[in-house]
């Protein structure tokens, strides 16, 4: 019985996940979910007991891949601002590769439940960029700051993308131009960027 009800709630989320994608939350109605799963609407209620929890859930599980994913950018051996380059550039070349989705998790209006989570998000993306700075401060590879704040002004990247989000036409050299005011904002010397 437990297995079943498991599978059914992976069925509810991951037809939130489509929705959220192709149309953003306000399509993410419970009649819409339960049709997209292929269930009643009553069964979507016994997997979430309210849209609200549905559509937190349904953020976290899609956040959760995308801080997975900006993690791994800042992972790999090398110097810190190509570290920094690639997170910046993993983030916002995810984000314009599913612009809807991303304008979903950045910008859409959103119920309470879901803006207590987008800060839980921004807190974990800033965190994984701080981690790299206060390296490169201990280091004295960067200028002593403080890494919470720089990254913090750093993820402001994201507000930066919400309009090529919204209106679908990003400049060719977006992600370029973010990453270099990245590096900028960093101090140091980082190494020329490649093409």
């Amino acid at each position: 019985m437990q297995a079943r009800l498991d599978a059914q709630r992976e069925t509810v989320l991951a037809a939130a996940i489509e929705l959220l994608a192709e149309r953003g939350y306000a399509a993410c109605s419970v009649a819409a979910v339960a049709e997209r799963a292929g269930i009643a609407t009553g069964s979507v209620y016994k997997s979430f007991p309210s849209k609200a929890e549905l559509v937190a859930e349904l953020f976290r599980a899609v956040v959760g891949r995308e801080v997975a994913a900006v993690r791994s950018a800042a992972a790999f051996e090398g110097d810190l601002h190509a570290q920094v380059a690639s997170v910046i550039g993993t983030f916002a070349g995810r984000a314009l590769g599913a612009p809807r989705l991303a304008y979903a998790l950045l910008a859409e209006p959103v119920d309470p439940e879901v803006e207590a989570e987008r800060l839980v998000f921004r807190r974990a993306f800033r965190d994984v960029i701080a981690a790299r700075i206060a390296e490169g401060v201990a280091a004295g590879r960067l200028p002593a700051q403080d890494p919470e704040l720089t990254a913090a002004l750093l993820w402001r990247v994201g507000e930066a993308l919400v309009g090529p989000l919204a209106d679908g036409r990003a400049p060719a050299d977006l992600i370029p131009a973010l990453i270099s005011f990245a590096l900028r904002a960093l101090g140091g010397t980082p190494p020329p960027l490649s093409s």
